[in-house]
C-alpha cells in the first residue's frame, strides 16, 4: 500500500480500522526518506530504531485522533534524545533532555516521529541553507530554496517523505516554505499553541505545521491548541474544534486584496496571476471581493522588525552560550548570526522596548483595517523560489542578505506583529513549473474563518495532486 501521499487523516483511518498497521507505515516513511533525503537534505536526524518501537504501540481501535501518523519535528525544538541542533555547529552534539510541550501533545495524539528537519543557522533567515548540515533543497527543483526557516519540514512533507511536519514562524517561517514547496501553512493567532516549556512569552513566533490539506492542517491545530502550565501569553478556545468549524459554510464573506508592500517590491507575473485567480475564484463562490490599499507601514518598518526580531534570535544564543559556558569561536556560527547577536547586545533595552511599543501602536491601525472586511488576500512571496547560493547569510554582506531575505518575503512579517493567522495555500503552478501560493490573513484568533475560506479554495481549485518529480528520476 502506497501512502507516501495520503493525508494524516486518511493514514489515521486506516491504522485505526487495520487495514495498515502503523509499523508498515512508519517503515514506508523511513524507507523513503533513506531514498530521497540524500537528494534534499530535508532531515538532520532520522531514528527509526525508535520510531518502530513508539508505532509498535499503536494498535487497531486505537482512539487517537492521529494514531500511527509519521511526522517530523523542526530542528529548533526539544524532542527527547534528539539533536537540537539550531543549524549551528556552535551546539554540536547538544540532545534534548526533554520534550517541548507541543511535541508531547503529538505524541498524546498518536503521532510516530521519525525525525527532525533541517533549518537556517538559529532560524534566521527565509532559505534554508546552513553552513552546518548544507542547503535543504526544494523537491520541485533542486537547485532552488524550499523556503525557510521551516525548509526541511517543508521539503520532507512535499517529496511524500512524511504526510506532515512541525515548523514555527517568526516572520514567515511556515507560510514561506509552503508557498516555495505547494503546501498549505497556517501562522495560527499569538498564543495559540504553547511555546513552553523553554519559552513563557513571544511576541513574534509560533509554531504550526506544513501539510498538503486543509482538513490535516485543521485537525493537528485541534491537537495542539491551548493553554500550558505556566504560559505567559494564550489564545482563548476555539468555540467548536477547527476540524468541527471546517464542515460548515463561511458565509458570504469581504475579501479584500492587494499585491501592495511595505518594501514597494513588485512581485513576479506569476504571484500576481496566483492573486488574482484566487480572487477570481473566491468571487465565483460568492464572496464579495475589493482591491484595495491597507494602511501598510513605510519601508522603515523593517527596520524596527529587526530590532525586535533580532534580540529574539540572541535570546536563544545567550541561552546557549550559558548553557556551554563560553562564547562561539570564530568558525562555530555564522557571519550572519554573530552580526545579529552583536547588534542585538547593542541594543539598549530603552530602543528595544520603545520599538516593542512602536509595532504594537502599528498593529492596532493595521488589525483596525478588518473592521471592514473579514480577510485580506496577498501574494505569499515577493520573489519565485530563490536559487540556493542566492541568500545564505555567510558572504562577505551577511546584513545584506538579511536585507535581500526581506525582499524575497515583504507580505509576512507584518502578520506575525499584529499576531493574527495568515494562511498561505497553492493556486497551481506558475509558467516556471513551481508552486504559486497566496497568503489569507484573518481577524485575530479567527483560524476557523481561514481554515473554511481555505478549504473552499481547495474543493474549487485542488492542489494535493500536484507532485514534483521524484529527485532520484524513476518514480
Amino acid at each position: 500500500m502506497d501512502t507516501a501521499f495520503a493525508s494524516a487523516v486518511e493514514i489515521s483511518a486506516l491504522v485505526r480500522s487495520g487495514e495498515a498497521s502503523a509499523r508498515e507505515v512508519t517503515e514506508a516513511a523511513l524507507r523513503r526518506i533513506e531514498a530521497l533525503d540524500p537528494a534534499l537534505n530535508a532531515f538532520v536526524a532520522v531514528d527509526g530504531e525508535r520510531a518502530l518501537a513508539d508505532a509498535d504501540k499503536v494498535q487497531p481501535g486505537d482512539a487517537q485522533p492521529f494514531a500511527g501518523v509519521p511526522i517530523a519535528v523542526k530542528g529548533n525544538v526539544s524532542v527527547e534524545g534528539f539533536p537540537l541542533t539550531f543549524g549551528s555547529r556552535f551546539v554540536e552534539g547538544l540532545r534534548a533532555a526533554q520534550d517541548a510541550f507541543l511535541v508531547s501533545r503529538l505524541r498524546e495524539a498518536g503521532f510516530v516521529i521519525v525525525g527532525t528537519t533541517n533549518l537556517p543557522e538559529f532560524a534566521i533567515l527565509p532559505t534554508t541553507e546552513p553552513r552546518f548540515g548544507g542547503p535543504t533543497r526544494n523537491p520541485w527543483e533542486l537547485d532552488r530554496t524550499p523556503g525557510g526557516s521551516s525548509g526541511g519540514s517543508a521539503a520532507a512533507v512535499a517529496a511524500g517523505m512524511v504526510p506532515l511536519a512541525h515548523g514555527n514562524d517568526g516572520g514567515g517561517s511556515l507560510r514561506i516554505p509552503a508557498a516555495c514547496c505547494g503546501l498549505v501553512g497556517l501562522k495560527p493567532s499569538r498564543g495559540r499553541i504553547s511555546v513552553g516549556p523553554a519559552m513563557g512569552d513571544s511576541f513574534l513566533a509560533c509554531h504550526g505545521v506544513l501539510t498538503r490539506t486543509v482538513a490535516d492542517t485543521a485537525h493537528a491545530l485541534d491537537v495542539l491548541n491551548g493553554y500550558e502550565v505556566g504560559d505567559a501569553t494564550w489564545a482563548p478556545r476555539p468555540a467548536e474544534p477547527y476540524a468541527t468549524a471546517l464542515r460548515r459554510d463561511p458565509g458570504r464573506l469581504r475579501v479584500a486584496v492587494t499585491a501592495a508592500n511595505s518594501l514597494g517590491v513588485e512581485p513576479p507575473a506569476d504571484a500576481l496571476d496566483g492573486v488574482r485567480r484566487g480572487a477570481e475564484i473566491l468571487q465565483g463562490l460568492g464572496h464579495e471581493v475589493e482591491e484595495v490599499a491597507p494602511p501598510f507601514p513605510p519601508a522603515e518598518v523593517l527596520d524596527a522588525f529587526i530590532n525586535v526580531f533580532g534580540p529574539m534570535i540572541a535570546l536563544g544564543i545567550e541561552m546557549l552560550v550559558r548553557m556551554k559556558g563560553r562564547e562561539p569561536e570564530a568558525d562555530e556560527i555564522e557571519p550572519l548570526s554573530r552580526a545579529v547577536l552583536e547588534r542585538a547586545r547593542n541594543t539598549p533595552a530603552v530602543t528595544y522596548l520603545s520599538t516593542l511599543a512602536e509595532l504594537q501602536a502599528l498593529a492596532r491601525r493595521i488589525v483596525g483595517f478588518f473592521a471592514d472586511y473579514d480577510v485580506l488576500v496577498t501574494p505569499a512571496l515577493g520573489a519565485r523560489p530563490l536559487l540556493i547560493g542566492e541568500c545564505h547569510g555567510y558572504g562577505e554582506d551577511p546584513m545584506g542578505d538579511l536585507a535581500r531575505s526581506g525582499l524575497f518575503t515583504p507580505y509576512t512579517s507584518l502578520f506575525n506583529v499584529t499576531g493574527q493567522p495568515a494562511i498561505s495555500v497553492p493556486v497551481g503552478l506558475g509558467a516556471d513549473g513551481l508552486p504559486v501560493g497566496i497568503q489569507i490573513v484573518g481577524r485575530p484568533l479567527a483560524e476557523d474563518r481561514l481554515l473554511q475560506l481555505a478549504r473552499q479554495l481547495e474543493y474549487a481549485s485542488p492542489w494535493a495532486h500536484l507532485r514534483p518529480e521524484d529527485p532520484r528520476g524513476d518514480l
